[in-house]
């Protein structure tokens, strides 16, 4: 019986080849949808599950609160370190690390050298026994117990040591910036599974002299936090996290920073849990230093319901479609009865076709799930794929939602036709009742209410991501490029050379040492304090380090005052809102002032003009230019000129002479635009995805309306045909058939108008500055879908006026 029901559906869809195409075509899309936007969600909720006791693993961050503005660390205070190691009731191990990084690293029994190795850090045994790694040589207990020890990777240790295995590693001695003797202790499995544990190779805490990092078992530096210093642990089983926080706000009181400008500041010790890490946390705690993509909650459950009202559309669309084709399939049912069928069998048969569609489309939409993925791979972070789809969790996800999607899509059309009674069908007279009417026009305004939100919002991001590209930032960033310099070369004579070189380079306008562009993710910030009228203003300030050209590379003009004497003088300019926070109405008062550092007086000589140092989601903070003080500078910053077709030269001269000057260096020449570019990353990831979504939201929604169109038009056929006898013109007969679709659409617009307001003022209220929500591209919409609505119904209803009113009153 399965098999013949599963034929006479088979032969059923051959026969209305259009309407299965369509909803084929609709469930396919709503398909793949899902399944590339689960792969995407499983893909970030899939880090670091395999480590066996996660529930009980905990960071402890630091949270600053100055005033109104709070912010956190990812890293604490070393002291606190010693604090865990010491012990803390209810924790049953911790491991603190500290992020490093090795300029060489050398392997002289194979005379093999190593530059600028990143993801390692230094550790002790405790990490291991918190963090699940497969130790493939050395002992766990004892591998870094003592100082000047070091764990590897696999694929470090195959790196520092080609053709040698595992075992003959152990004992190996590498030498560490060109002068530490470290010994090999441990060989470890690398993570295949998706982590945020990036490191690759485990220094011994005890080591950290060594490196000029501070030594965790004598630092008393509680007000000093590097993000690059962490602290995990792990609970005890069955204890809670209650005592532990208890004492860490204690050890906060305890450590409170007594310093007259840090009177009104608190600091805090917050836990937080490991499953927590790789979404930002609840401060936006970002993972770890090499960790370059950080999930977003907020983006995943946006995902998610995008998936969600996708696979929707299709099913609502499925609906509309087989509803529409009950006219025509009345007689077959009415047959069916009559010979002795029974409605069980008529719902089974309609399920049946309802099945080898679902499955038709779950197969189309796995052939189309890697070009859509493929769209999206620009800002998705390297590793997703769709293997988890044939994975045994995958086949079972996709079954489930074959089944689920078959129950949506099949249950209303495989009910609702099945009542039809025989006697009624036959004689071609049929229910009056108009449930069913509505029911299809509410799925068809649904249809259309999810697709001009999309419209909405995809236009309105598109706005404010125009206006932020567009936004002049205050400073020069066409034409104006960047290298950051080996920090590890203390070399002025190098620096000197390069400067010279490039500043010698034809074309070249303007060239000037100084450490990061005037606007970066990477800014460092200063406590100052300012003496008025016996009056102490402390004044966070972010510092840019700079000779005296770097204003004028940037073009950044000064209001008021003169530019630093030299780069070495302690001299500050400042920017009009660090002037305003200490107090000056009028800004240009502020030079000739003095300011101080610690205990050392600095002059404020000069007044530049604000100017953006992040993103338009920030607002511009109290700034102040600074020269290097003996330190030295860190980077080029030159100005390309004004002739494009120069650029391209000059940049590769530039090249030419770091090559030569740094032979064994990886240095990249960056543009300012593109680091500008980079700060709006995810808005441009944002639009992507919002323009797929709404194709295919728009796509899946004229079909549905598509299939009201026949459906109506097949109702009306008869009274078409009257009003042609009487009279009527084909404009007028369109306008009668298409003003109810069009009244659809209007009632749509008019719900999605308030939803996708709401949506994006939520969303805008993220940024310092903000485009305004213009009512042009509300009725920019409106119209749009409407003529859009039109052209899907305008050929279809052109065609049923068209009908001779002779065909369709022959039988009256």
């Amino acid at each position: 019986m399965f098999l013949n029901n599963l034929k006479i559906a088979w032969r059923s869809i051959l026969k209305n080849k259009l309407f299965s195409f369509i909803n084929v075509i609709g469930l396919s899309i709503g398909l793949c949808s899902a399944l590339v936007i689960g792969a995407i969600v499983y893909f970030d909720f899939s880090f670091d599950t395999f480590h066996k006791d996660r529930d009980r693993i905990y960071r402890v961050t630091t949270l600053f609160e100055s005033g109104e503005n709070e912010f956190s660390n990812r890293g604490v205070s070393v002291p606190l370190m010693k604090e865990f190691k010491d012990g803390i009731s209810d924790v049953e191990v911790s491991a603190p690390f500290m992020s490093t990084f090795f300029s060489t690293i050398e392997n002289k029994s194979q005379d093999l050298v190593f530059r600028n190795e990143n993801d390692a850090i230094l550790a002790d045994g405790a990490y291991f026994e918190i963090f699940d790694y497969k130790w493939l040589a050395g002992d766990k207990k004892t591998a870094l117990s003592e100082p000047a020890q070091v764990v590897l990777t696999k694929v470090k240790a195959e790196k520092y040591f080609p053709h040698k295995n595992t075992t003959e590693v152990i004992g190996q001695t590498l030498i560490y910036n060109d002068s530490i003797s470290v010994k090999v202790m441990g060989i470890v499995g690398d993570l295949e599974q998706n982590s945020d544990l990036r490191f690759t190779e485990f220094m011994s805490l005890s080591s950290a002299k060594f490196f000029g990092e501070s030594d965790f078992t004598t630092s008393d530096a509680w007000n000093s936090t590097s993000s690059g210093d962490q602290l995990f642990f792990k609970v005890r089983e069955g204890a809670g996290v209650s005592n532990i926080q208890s004492r860490l706000d204690d050890l906060a009181k305890e450590h409170k920073n007594r310093e007259p400008w840090a009177i009104n500041d608190e600091r805090w010790f917050k836990i937080q849990p490991f499953s927590e890490i790789h979404f930002g946390g609840a401060h936006g705690d970002y993972p770890f230093n090499n960790s370059n993509h950080v999930a977003s909650m907020k983006v995943l459950k946006s995902l998610a319901f995008i998936a969600l009202f996708l696979l929707l559309l299709g099913c609502a669309n499925f609906i509309n479609l087989n509803s529409a084709q009950a006219l025509t399939r009345a007689k077959e049912i009415g047959i069916r009865k009559t010979l002795g069928s029974s409605k069980k069998q008529v719902v089974r048969q309609f399920f049946g076709e309802t099945f080898i569609l679902t499955l038709l489309a779950t197969v189309l939409s796995l052939v189309m799930a890697p070009f859509l993925l493929r769209q999206f791979m620009d800002f998705l972070p390297s590793g997703i794929d769709l293997s988890v789809l044939y994975s045994a969790q995958g086949i079972l996800g996709i079954l489930l939602l074959m089944l689920l999607v078959c129950l949506l899509s099949g249950f209303y059309p495989a009910f609702v036709l099945s009542k039809f009674r025989p006697v009624s069908v036959l004689k071609g007279q049929f229910s009056k009742g108009d449930k069913g009417v509505r029911l299809r026009k509410t799925l068809t305004a649904f249809q259309f209410v999810v697709a001009q939100v999309f419209v909405i919002a995809t236009l309105l991001v598109a706005k404010q991501l125009h206006f932020l590209m567009e936004k002049d930032m205050g400073i020069k960033t066409d034409a104006v490029a960047y290298v950051n310099l080996p920090w590890d070369d203390r070399s002025e004579v190098k620096k000197e050379r390069v400067f010279n070189h490039i500043k010698n380079i034809k074309g070249i306008s303007n060239v000037s040492l100084g450490d990061n562009p005037p606007a970066s993710n990477n800014m460092s910030s200063t406590m100052l304090s300012y003496y008025k009228d016996g009056n102490e203003t402390h004044q966070e300030a972010q510092m840019l380090t700079g000779d005296t050209s770097y204003l004028k590379t940037y073009g950044i003009p000064l209001i008021a005052g003169r530019e630093r004497l030299n780069d070495s003088i302690d001299e500050y300019v400042v920017n009009e809102t660090f002037a305003r926070a200490i107090g000056f109405q009028n800004t240009q008062e502020v030079v000739g002032t003095t300011v101080k550092l610690d205990t050392v007086k600095i002059s404020i000589v000069g007044l530049m003009k604000d100017f953006n140092q992040r993103s338009l989601r920030s607002e511009i903070r109290p700034l102040a230019v600074r020269g290097h003080y003996g330190s030295g500078f860190g980077g080029i910053h030159f100005d390309l000129g004004k002739n494009p077709e120069q650029w391209t030269q000059i940049v590769d001269e530039a090249e030419q002479v770091l090559a030569s000057v740094y032979p064994d260096e990886e240095l990249e020449v960056r543009f300012m635009d593109e680091t500008v570019k980079g700060f709006y990353r995810q808005e441009k990831s944002t639009v992507q995805l919002l323009k797929w979504a709404t194709g295919l939201a728009i796509l899946i929604s004229c079909l549905g309306l598509m299939g009201l169109v026949v459906y109506t038009t097949e109702r009306r056929v008869k009274e078409i045909g009257v009003r042609k006898v009487l009279g009527a013109n084909l404009a007028q007969l369109n306008v009668l058939l298409c003003k109810e679709f069009l009244v659809l659409v209007g009632v749509a617009f008019a719900i999605a108008v308030p939803i996708s307001w709401y949506l994006v003022e939520e969303w805008i209220q993220n940024f310092a500055y903000k485009t305004e929500l213009s009512w042009w591209v509300f009725l920019a919409s409106g119209i749009g879908m409407a003529v859009v609505a039109m052209l899907v119904t305008g050929a279809r209803t052109y065609k049923t006026a068209n009908i001779n009113p002779i065909e369709s009153l022959r039988n009256e």
